[in-house]
């Protein structure tokens, strides 16, 4: 029998749109290991970015490689493993034909990542630095994530995470756009600038506002990897100044791609994606003013086997990302001029609540999270319009990417705060329209039962309950309230809002004032 503390061997296998990755690791208590790393360069997104489907010829080769990678994953005798596909799988009109060839043709059971997923997990991979990371955050930081399909902006403030946001001016994306002109150097310059400048505006004028950005991070398969050789000055931690890199940037403008492939030992189609990808971050540099690139050189296999070890037990988190996943969403309420007071109150209820029925809720620790994020953005549709609040608040959280929720998450949140508001719709009416499941529907049922009731006891957003605590009783649900005022009108529409509590937990909740 093995023991319990022994290392495991884990690979992570990530299908990207630029390449294929293998990383094989060893995980123990003592911490992540890499033992071996293969790549193979297969540019899928070149056929989904353009005809949203991948060639035959592609597809064979993608069998192959997999199945090469099956057998060295067996080699090494691997006892678990992760494969994951990005937005050249995600952006297929046949994803889930793809997904059952692979896992019959190559016996690897392949999951596509969400964009918020994706980027949460690469996120990890650079968090997991550790000290250098923590140091580099403790300023105005923002990591730079460039992938073939787009990239990744996220924002920190005094060491924590504010706004993360995505824009479609991935390397391999605007590859194939350039390809259809043939454009010449200048003209290739100018045309970055109208893609990139534009975008750059507009997310500076909405999320940037006085904020100082002194630190990149930069995280890509193209520029990324070479970086030490192609930037002078780039010190043994992998920090170049800004003055280095954009001198580098410029000077690569009008350096052949021979001279380029050579001086950096790569292979001469890699260049043109490795040029787009220091245009891209020399736009973002000089729009920012920010004064140093940090390349860490973390991948998202690195975050694969990260989040697989902390999942296991077999590493603690060296951070807190479920306070950045609150902290993004409470920047989502201020923009939505959301109340910051009347959500943390909503927020303190709704847990004592949670916390309360432990035993008959069945709830665990990600659907807390998930009230918690109900709670804070449970108004941000007035900002829209003050009659249909729920509809608008629903379409808000839809339409607005919270780094670390999958596509799945987003929903139940974005349903949970739309029937805080309005009508509750039972699962044969959700099915009809959506792809939620029973499983699903029961916890959206459960945290709308919750919120509803948390909404009640602050209608009257004056914060009147100084402090409570929940406790399940013979009778019911108790919730005892010290109020600081009369809470008559709280209790008019606590009465109203009880039936829909009762419905879903066969519980009565019964309020004790203190």
């Amino acid at each position: 029998m093995a023991e319990k503390n022994a290392p495991r061997c884990f690979a992570a296998l990530d299908v990207g749109s630029f390449e294929l990755c293998l990383k094989i690791f060893e995980i123990s208590p003592r911490g992540i290991r890499q033992i071996d790393h293969l790549r193979h360069r297969l540019a899928l997104g070149t056929d989904s970015y353009t005809t949203r489907k991948i060639s035959l010829s592609k597809m064979e080769e993608l069998f192959r490689v997999l199945q090469d990678f099956k057998a060295v994953m067996k080699s090494y005798k691997v006892s678990d493993y992760r494969a994951y596909g990005t937005s050249a799988i995600r952006e297929t009109e046949n994803t889930e034909i793809l997904l059952d060839q692979i896992k019959n043709r190559s016996g690897i059971v392949l999951k596509v990542l969400s964009n918020s997923e994706q980027r949460f997990l690469d996120y990890k991979a650079i968090a997991s630095r550790g000290e250098e990371f923590d140091r580099i955050i403790a300023k105005g930081t923002a990591i730079v994530d460039i992938g073939g399909g787009s990239i990744q902006l996220s924002l920190f403030d005094k060491g924590r995470l504010i706004i993360t946001q995505s824009l479609k001016l991935g390397v391999m994306r605007i590859h194939e756009r350039l390809m259809t002109i043939s454009p010449g150097t200048r003209q290739a310059e100018e045309l970055l600038d109208e893609m990139i400048s534009g975008q750059l505006g507009v997310f500076k004028k909405m999320y940037m506002k006085d904020r100082e950005i002194e630190n990149i991070i930069l995280m890509d398969d193209y520029l990324a990897p070479c970086f030490s050789d192609a930037v002078k000055g780039t010190g043994k931690d992998r920090t170049a100044t800004a003055e280095d890199f954009l001198g580098f940037a410029d000077a690569l403008v009008t350096e052949g791609r021979e001279d380029v492939a050579e001086r950096l030992s790569l292979s001469e189609e890699s260049v043109p994606l490795l040029k787009l990808s220091a245009g891209l971050l020399k736009r973002v540099v000089r729009a920012f003013g920010a004064k140093t690139i940090w390349v860490p050189g973390a991948t998202l296999c690195d975050g694969i086997a990260y989040e697989y070890a902390e999942g296991k037990k077999l590493k603690s988190a060296s951070r807190d990302f479920e306070a950045d996943i609150l902290a993004c969403a409470g920047t989502i309420s201020k923009r939505f001029m959301g109340s910051r007071k009347r959500g943390e109150t909503i927020e303190r209820i709704a847990l004592a609540i949670f916390d309360g029925m432990k035993k008959v809720h069945g709830m665990g620790d990600r659907q807390r999270l998930l009230l918690r994020l109900s709670a804070i953005l449970h108004d941000c549709g007035k900002f829209i319009n003050m009659t249909n609040v729920g509809e608008c608040s629903a379409s808000i959280i839809m339409n607005t990417e919270m780094i670390g929720l999958s596509h799945l998450e987003r929903e139940i949140v974005a349903f949970v705060v739309r029937f805080n508001h309005d009508e509750f719709q039972y699962l044969e009416e959700l099915s009809s329209y959506t792809e939620i499941g029973e499983s699903d529907y029961l916890i959206i049922a459960k945290l709308t039962a919750i919120l509803r009731i948390a909404n009640a006891l602050d209608k009257s957003q004056k914060q009147k309950i100084k402090e409570i605590s929940c406790r399940l009783t013979e009778d019911g649900l108790e919730i005892s309230i010290d109020a600081g005022a009369d809470l008559l009108f709280e209790q008019e529409r606590f009465a109203a809002r009880s039936a829909f509590f009762e419905e879903v937990y066969g519980i009565r909740p019964v309020i004790r004032k203190r």
